[in-house]
């Protein structure tokens, strides 16, 4: 496979991750209340926490599923035809 297709894996299981890392260790307690914003957001979201952890895990996954198509345990392109 192409620089490019490894790339487009990788950032698509990235973002995958990222959305299901989102909610999690969020406290949706305010301690201000600011007119006009959305009272179920959290103060504190943590972001680049969850950045790091996200970019960690696709990381290992994405590790995996190479070694899987490079020993043809796993093969995209048969299972897209």
């Amino acid at each position: 496979m192409s620089a490019t297709g490894l790339a487009i894996i990788y950032i698509i299981i990235w973002w995958i991750v990222f959305f299901a890392i989102l909610p999690i260790d969020v406290d949706r307690i305010k301690i201000e209340k600011i007119e006009g914003e959305d009272p179920g957001s959290p103060e504190n979201p943590k972001i680049l926490k969850k950045f790091i952890y996200c970019t960690g895990i696709t990381t290992i996954l994405f590790t995996i599923i190479y070694l899987l198509m490079r020993f043809e345990y796993l093969n995209l392109r048969n299972i897209i035809i």
